[in-house]
């Protein structure tokens, strides 16, 4: 049974971000060529796990498939963080953990 009175953490390393955050780049931009609406279709991908919602244009689909879900989800909800949230701060910055 979990204890519901304190705070998990999820901690993952910064290298796997560098790699989603290319793929996600070149993603978008093979879907984009292809005239699809990049945002939809990788919010299918990420919510399915179905990599038909991704283009095999430019390699995309099989690119997308190497990272981890979570970790695109990771970069997207990191890098909305730093420019929405924080301002467009300048580097790149991970939210600090609450304290419990």
């Amino acid at each position: 049974m979990r204890d519901l009175g304190n705070t998990q953490y999820f901690k993952v390393d910064s290298e796997p971000e560098n790699e989603a955050r290319a793929v996600l780049s070149a993603v978008y931009a093979a879907l984009t060529e292809k005239g699809y609406n990049p945002v939809n279709q990788i919010v299918g991908y990420i919510m399915s796990g179905d990599p038909t919602y991704i283009t095999s244009h430019k390699n995309a689909r099989s690119m997308i498939m190497r990272v981890e879900r979570d970790e695109l989800v990771e970069e997207l909800l990191v890098e909305y963080i730093r420019t929405r949230l924080q301002g467009g701060a300048s580097g790149r910055k991970t939210p600090r953990q609450p304290e419990d």
